[in-house]
């Protein structure tokens, strides 16, 4: 159970810490525009600040792409155990991926037209979204609509090659290496961490991540004894606000049993087992007495990784991501602040964050030793401005 600690204590202003629940329940529990919401704010193992309204405090939340640094720091483990080289082309692990080719025409009553890429997609460029690939709900292109009719992420359907075999029919969006697209890469990572280390995702998460952090509550498939714990989720509506698009407790997806793990977005988790999951990060890849991951190995996790040290204004194709564009860099696993003064609000240089498409968010900053956990469930997470917000508030209430 997370106990909350003196704020004052810790470096911040109580009286501005509370701002963040009047400021959340007014604008939008109140009105309706989300259904509930938590938060967790602290600093080194400390919590300093804990608020929930509307949803119980050890709710399952469906954390969606908050998957995706999980997945990362598996990948990264594999990776120090000497088994992956992020050089590595990725067909040596995804041998169906040998023969794909760049989208050039085509797609809707012609075939596809294609031609080979310029460089061989590499295991880096999946951990950075530079792959090529990209995910159905962007409607950029006519490979975007090829993700959708070939339902590739219907988790329910898939298994793990059935979803290489059908990627792998579908052209690239662009050479690997030379732009940033937000997309179905880091699930290409979870199948590479189910073939390498011979373990289904799920396994391996559990066998090496959350065990030795005691993450107890994190699962791809929330057990039936637990299922009672996770809340209504819920779409924007024009009309209504918000529309139900899955129930709570044990006839939800995420009680169910998903066929295809989901290493981009298919994890539900606690405010408490993530924070211990960030814990980990903010103490440099240890957890009480667990090193998950080393320390070098996290410096070059959240480091830009960017072509030439741009930000995603410079980079990216897509037409949504966890994170606004200005100032952001991308690193393995990370969104990464490269320039706090080009995001317009207040933050350090080398925190990292990322979020979930159910308005869920996190951020880690190692110069104020910092972490923000936000949970909710309302698709999509572009439609308000509430983690800016909380951003915002949150370092308005550190003291001097």
């Amino acid at each position: 159970m997370l106990t909350p600690s003196n704020p004052a204590e810790l470096g911040f202003l109580p009286d501005r810490l509370e701002r963040i629940n009047a400021y959340v329940q007014s604008k939008y529990l109140d009105t309706g525009l989300l259904p509930f919401a938590s938060v967790l704010v602290g600093r080194g193992d400390d919590v300093a600040h804990l608020w929930s309204s509307g949803v119980g405090s050890d709710a399952i939340f469906r954390i969606a792409s908050m998957t995706k640094p999980i997945t990362s720091i598996a990948i990264m483990q594999l990776v120090e155990q000497g088994r992956i080289a992020l050089s590595d082309p990725v067909a040596k692990y995804i041998p169906e991926f040998a023969d794909l080719g760049v989208f050039v025409a085509g797609g809707g009553a012609i075939p596809f037209v294609t031609r080979p890429p310029s460089a061989p997609m590499r295991v880096v460029d999946l951990m950075r979204h530079t792959s090529g690939l990209t995910y159905s709900f962007q409607e950029r292109t006519p490979v975007d609509a090829a993700y959708r009719k070939s339902g590739l992420e219907n988790w329910q359907t898939m298994d793990d090659d059935t979803f290489i075999a059908e990627l792998a029919a579908l052209p690239l969006q662009f050479d690997p290496g030379t732009s940033w697209n937000y997309s179905v890469s880091t699930d290409v990572l979870g199948v590479i961490v189910a073939r390498v280390s011979g373990q289904s995702l799920g396994d391996y998460f559990q066998q090496h991540i959350f065990a030795p952090l005691g993450m107890v509550d994190t699962y791809f498939n929330v057990p039936a004894d637990k299922a009672d714990r996770i809340p209504d989720c819920y779409a924007f509506d024009p009309v209504n606000k918000k529309k139900l698009i899955d129930p709570s407790g044990p006839k939800g997806a995420w009680a169910g049993r998903h066929k295809f793990e989901s290493g981009g977005g298919g994890l539900a988790s606690t405010v408490a087992d993530y924070h211990r999951f960030c814990r980990m990060l903010l103490n440099g890849g240890a957890l009480e007495g667990q090193q998950i991951i080393s320390p070098k190995t996290l410096e070059l996790m959240v480091a830009n990784h960017l072509p030439g040290g741009g930000d995603l204004t410079q980079h990216s194709k897509s037409l949504f991501s966890e994170a606004e564009m200005a100032g952001i860099g991308f690193g393995l696993g990370f969104g990464c602040n490269i320039d706090p003064a080009a995001t317009l609000v207040p933050g350090s240089k080398g925190e990292y964050f990322w979020g979930g498409m159910f308005s869920t968010a996190f951020f880690v900053d190692p110069v104020e030793d910092l972490i923000m956990i936000f949970m909710t469930q309302l698709s999509p997470s572009s439609l308000y401005p509430v983690r800016r917000e909380l951003r915002t508030l949150i370092y308005s209430a550190l003291a001097a």
